[in-house]
């Protein structure tokens, strides 16, 4: 096993640990969207996680750094708060902000952070930016809300892994980014547990079974 400290409590993790996972096993919370254990290397896609270690000169995303012995880190740093409270702002700045009405209320890490981070689900000083249109309902089984979704990846890699072949992929670029079904002609309609499977491992109900809402 190999030992670290974070925020002054020594921890333990096997050889080859993210330490975003060590952390996250040790009950020390990170913020986090796109982390997914089987997924390496992690796509660092939600620029949440970040934290700082000693002898770095400045914070890192603790899904893409492999625990060390002697690793002293720091999670609840003024730059490390800034940098995730910006981070989750600008997921915000694109996310319709609908939670009365929305499946993943009550259940969601973006709400969940913002408290944590204290900040509002709203950022009054950011121009809101949706998508159109309001749902995608291209996929034979699913519909897909662009203006939930965090793009986390995290649909792609689980819908291809239960499936076999892969049934989304990242569409356009930087603020108009989309999960784009890639159509019956490049994959096969996906079975019923991968569906389910599609749906749980979207953490703001952006992905729901058709007729579901």
């Amino acid at each position: 096993m190999i030992a670290l400290t974070v925020d002054q409590q020594q921890i333990e993790a096997e050889p080859g640990t993210l330490l975003l996972k060590a952390c996250l096993d040790s009950g020390i919370y990170i913020p986090n969207l796109c982390y997914l254990e089987q997924l390496r290397p992690a796509p660092a896609s939600c620029r949440l996680c970040f934290v700082e270690i000693e002898g770095e000169q400045q914070p890192l995303t603790a899904c893409t750094r492999v625990v060390e012995p002697g690793m002293v880190v720091r999670t609840d740093t003024p730059a490390v708060r800034r940098l995730q409270k910006t981070g989750l702002q600008l997921l915000l700045s694109v996310h319709h902000v609908d939670c009365r009405n929305c499946p993943a209320n009550r259940k969601c890490p973006l709400q969940d952070m913002a408290k944590y981070l204290k900040v509002g689900l709203k950022p009054k000083h950011l121009d809101r930016r949706l998508k159109t249109p309001e749902i995608d309902r291209s996929h034979p089984q699913l519909d897909y809300y662009p203006n939930r979704c965090v793009l986390c990846g995290k649909c792609l890699e689980v819908c291809r892994s239960r499936n076999g072949q892969a049934v989304f992929t990242f569409a356009r670029r930087g603020f108009d980014t989309v999960i784009h079904y890639l159509g019956a002609s490049d994959s096969e309609p996906i079975t019923g547990a991968a569906v389910s499977a599609c749906v749980a491992i979207c953490p703001v109900a952006a992905l729901l079974p058709k007729n579901a809402d």
